[in-house]
């Protein structure tokens, strides 16, 4: 062990420190991470979708195209990013468009699109416990068909 003029290994210290902060750190992540889970189930509860939908990686985009009245194959966009620059660039306008169409679809307008692009941890869990209601797909009510049964027509 290495001492310095006070007898203190100080590389101990600035090790014990560092593990501390980063220890501190995860549990703050971990913290994020747990609170975003739980507001991304909300938000499809409020869509009408089961929440634990948003829990499956791919499959949690698939519903949320669906709940912005995208189309789901708009996923294959992000298949696209193997693709240096052009996939990037394809990837950033389909999250602008999904911000807006999403917003949309809980009444919002296009500033809070805005919002959920560039600070969508914060936006999606306003949109979740907050008082925002589900509009429709893309902020179209959503119209409810109903079928006839023989008994009814005789």
């Amino acid at each position: 062990m290495v001492r310095n003029y006070y007898g203190y290994d100080s590389s101990a210290y600035a090790a014990a420190g560092l593990t501390a902060f980063f220890g501190v750190y995860m549990i703050i992540i971990v913290a994020i991470a747990v609170i975003q889970i739980v507001a991304m189930w909300k938000l499809y509860t409020k869509a009408g979708e089961k929440g634990w939908k948003s829990l499956i990686p791919i499959y949690n985009y698939v519903i949320l195209f669906k709940i912005s009245g995208l189309s789901p194959w708009l996923l294959f966009i992000f298949l696209a990013s193997i693709i240096p620059f052009v996939g990037w660039i394809a990837i950033v306008a389909l999250m602008a468009v999904l911000a807006y169409k999403l917003a949309k679809s809980f009444g919002k307008d296009g500033a809070w699109a805005v919002g959920l692009y560039f600070l969508p941890s914060i936006f999606y869990m306003i949109l979740a416990f907050g008082a925002s209601t589900y509009v429709g797909p893309g902020g179209e009510p959503a119209t409810v068909t109903t079928t006839s049964t023989k008994s009814e027509n005789e």
